[in-house]
């Protein structure tokens, strides 16, 4: 009962976090209505497969890392760069962009990247998880590898079934969608992006202004 009620609430938990709008549900939506279906469950995998090297990492000490100020700033400051360089190539291929009709485009090892990007671009999951995350290892690790392991299908599980949805109702929408509307929807999330570039930038500067 209690493994079982390790893997709920770690699943309502990330589930809860997964619906706040962030750089990765903005890259989702945008890579989703360029790429199909595909593009959200695929960044998932690439999602994964770091929070995974993240919770070895942690359960080895590198929490007290993660939650240095220098850290953060320098996270901080590396995701603004990211984000402002994924919103440059949104903002440049906007004049010639076009509704693609066939999943031809889908570049597997590309959206796995944007994935890993895209969560590495946001220092907040750095900390998310040296922090609640953390402690939701310590608690999991009372029943041993396997409740790290529901721990960790819960929360992963979660984020999987919310970009399916995502992606599932942008990639249905494209039927209805002129290319004008579509480009439209991109420069909005190259917008976003730059918006939580520069939020990101600001919170990095921050920190490093509390260490002078």
């Amino acid at each position: 009962m209690a493994l079982f009620v390790i893997l709920i609430t770690s699943f309502m938990i990330a589930f809860s976090g997964a619906l706040m709008p962030g750089p990765f549900l903005t890259a989702t939506i945008s890579e989703t209505s360029k790429r199909g279906f595909y593009a959200g469950p695929l960044m998932i995998v690439g999602h994964g497969l770091l929070e995974l090297l993240l919770v070895v990492a942690l359960m080895l000490g590198l929490a007290p890392i993660l939650k240095n100020d220098t850290v953060f700033g320098a996270i901080a400051l590396s995701g603004a760069f990211i984000l402002l360089w994924m919103a440059f190539g949104m903002f440049r291929s906007l004049p010639s962009l076009q509704m693609l009709t066939t999943s031809e485009d889908v570049r597997r090892g590309g959206l796995i990247a944007t994935g890993i990007l895209m969560s590495v671009a946001n220092p907040y999951w750095t900390i998310w998880w040296a922090t609640i995350g953390l402690g939701y290892i310590v608690h999991s690790q009372a029943f041993g590898l396997f409740g790290v392991l529901l721990f960790f299908i819960g929360h992963i599980l979660a984020d999987l079934v919310w970009y399916s949805v995502v992606s599932f109702s942008v990639a249905k929408g494209k039927a209805f969608l002129s290319d004008q509307v579509y480009r439209s929807i991109i420069g909005v999330c190259a917008c976003f992006l730059v918006f939580f570039a520069i939020y990101f930038g600001y919170s990095g500067i921050e920190k490093f202004m509390l260490l002078v």
